[in-house]
């Protein structure tokens, strides 16, 4: 049986990240990077195309129980057998010179016999590698890779099938490590770590870092736990935050939604901005605002709506035709063709962003500040050409009224920060003038008065749940009649069992696409927040409540949820939902968020 996407665990080294099944196999890392190629590609495959389990001999199911170490990162898998129980702690060390991916295993009882099967396959599984020993390690070569496999204490393994096999018994106390290694083929192996000293520092780093969040209202727990999620993927040399750690996981099981999001889009720039600066980690957001600065650094007519972990441009799209992907999911994508899109939002999301770090006290860069001004330069001139919106749809470019809202936004922000930092210079009264010259088309084109509500485009009849940030941007106030009217047709168009589409993606032309897609879980927290900001707060916390229960086994959400088969969808996890739970929390809590 396919384990599900919510069957998936995460671990990771602010670098790249791997995920391991309930049955206690790494199905999916690529090395050195989030969006380097994949040495187990399981995931969107079968066993052939890559995976290294770890289980007691017999078991052929999930585990008995599993869970993350509190405040951490590192994955605790336990199994009870007849024989015994046994425990295997999965994590990726903070790294120095190379990744490694270390898993402990330790007898809690009795003796259990233990079967590990390492199957690796480079380039997302396509390539099988030259396996030979070394010093008592397996190194597996292929092309530019290089992976080194050794335990601790040492422990027989044997070629098999094309895969590195092993079996070992462990008594109550005793334990066992492995190391998995990572380096350039054409470069030394790197120093080793010690897999028992990295278990003890990375539990100890974790909550040294958990221990700096600020909020300490209800739902603590997850909350933390969607901190630490974004802090995972988190690209440490450059600041940058993937969208998620996969590609290709589906919108629709069985279907053609299957894009890569192993990078870092600005749609979510101001969003995570605000969710870290609340938690309490400023120098991440800062890190986070850096990174984005260099990113868009450039010509504003090139702007990008996403860009590689370190701000790479050229993201192409290929698909990989020897992966069968998730339950038949075809096809697999690596790259993504919508980085050619044109957004608008995206300037009113990086100005919304630098403008919330100025607020929050963060020093302002001179440079960025030139970059804005060049930016609403552009957009005076730009702002009126269609686009193609928020959701990266693939049918065309139209007038979304969401885009042209961000529009808004871009003038807005720099008007109030002329008019709170006297030492900036710029165009006031044109921006004013631009800012009002938005405004009013939007209200005149993008609404529809006869059923009281924004439209997904203008002249369209269709919604889109993005419509509910209007308020959350200041475009109107949310007790505004337009606004509650909006907040009520997006409901009733597409509320599916008491979550939200972001959009009709079966009635609509806008997509392009066939098929269907689940609901999109940052939308369902967008919804809490509107209503929130509307004064139906006990419907709100209702709402984020439902969303909260939606979580995994450790906490993980998804893009997406299907309700029809109670499953999670899309990319995994991701971090827009995480970023919606701390948000919503944060907003509906009041002073009940921060200690």
């Amino acid at each position: 049986m396919h384990p599900r996407i919510e069957d998936y665990a995460l671990i990771g080294d602010e670098q790249t990240a791997a995920l391991v099944g309930k049955d206690g196999s790494v199905d999916w890392l690529c090395l050195p990077r989030f969006d380097s190629a994949a040495c187990f590609a399981k995931l969107l495959g079968d066993e052939e195309n890559g995976h290294w389990r770890l289980a007691p001999k017999d078991a052929e199911g999930p585990c008995t129980r599993r869970a993350y170490r509190p405040g951490t990162l590192v994955l605790d898998t336990e199994w009870e057998t007849p024989q015994g129980a046994v425990r295997v702690t999965d994590l990726m060390p903070q790294r120095d010179r190379a990744p490694d991916l270390v898993r402990v295993v330790e007898g809690l009882s009795g003796s259990v016999t233990m079967h590990g099967i390492l199957r690796l396959r480079f380039d997302y599984g396509s390539i099988v590698p030259w396996v030979r020993r070394s010093d008592g390690h397996r190194v597996a070569v292929a092309g530019p890779d290089s992976v080194w496999l050794r335990s601790e204490p040492p422990v027989h393994t044997w070629g098999q099938d094309f895969c590195t096999r092993s079996e070992f018994t462990v008594r109550a106390g005793e334990r066992v490590a492995f190391v998995l290694t990572w380096h350039p083929s054409h470069e030394p192996r790197p120093p080793l770590v010690h897999p028992f000293t990295a278990l003890e520092s990375s539990v100890a780093d974790w909550r040294a870092w958990a221990a700096r969040c600020r909020y300490q209202g209800p739902y603590r727990d997850e909350v933390l736990r969607s901190l630490i999620t974004l802090k995972a993927l988190t690209y440490a040399p450059t600041g940058g935050i993937v969208a998620a750690p996969t590609t290709s996981l589906p919108e629709e099981i069985g279907g053609v939604r299957n894009w890569d999001y192993r990078y870092c889009w600005l749609r979510d720039s101001t969003l995570t901005l605000g969710a870290l600066l609340a938690g309490g980690y400023a120098e991440e957001a800062a890190a986070w605002r850096d990174w984005l600065l260099r990113a868009v650094a450039g010509d504003p007519a090139d702007l990008q709506i996403m860009y590689g972990v370190a701000g790479e441009r050229r993201l192409p799209e290929l698909e990989l035709p020897w992966l069968a992907g998730f339950e038949e999911s075809r096809p697999v994508r690596i790259g993504n063709a919508a980085v050619k899109q044109v957004q608008l939002d995206v300037y009113g999301e990086v100005m919304d962003s630098l403008s919330l770090a100025r607020s929050a006290g963060m020093p302002i860069v001179p440079q960025g500040w030139e970059i804005q001004r060049a930016m609403t330069d552009f957009l005076s001139r730009a702002w009126r050409q269609p686009d193609e919106g928020l959701w990266e749809v693939r049918g065309g470019r139209r007038h979304f009224v969401h885009s042209k809202v961000m529009v808004w936004v871009a003038f807005d922000r720099a008007v109030r920060a002329l008019e709170r930092y006297p030492q900036l210079d710029g165009d006031p009264e044109g921006w004013r003038a631009m800012r009002e010259e938005v405004h009013q088309e939007v209200c005149e084109r993008g609404y529809d008065p006869a059923r009281n509500t924004f439209t997904q485009y203008y002249g369209s009849k269709e919604l889109d749940a993005a419509l509910l940030l209007i308020p959350r941007v200041g475009f109107l106030p949310p007790d505004d009649p337009r606004v509650l009217g909006t907040v009520e047709a997006v409901r009733e168009e597409l509320e599916h069992d008491g979550l939200l589409r972001r959009y009709s993606a079966r009635r609509t032309t806008v997509d392009g696409l066939p098929g269907d897609e689940g609901t999109f879980l940052v939308c369902s927290f967008w919804l809490a927040d509107a209503l929130h900001m509307a004064g139906r707060t006990d419907e709100a916390r209702r709402l984020f409540e439902r969303l909260v229960g939606l979580v995994n086994d450790v906490g993980l959400l998804g893009e997406e949820y299907d309700p029809a088969t109670g499953r999670q969808l899309g990319n995994y996890p991701q971090a827009f939902s995480h970023i919606g739970l701390v948000n919503t929390a944060l907003a509906l809590f009041g002073d009940e968020r921060a200690g």
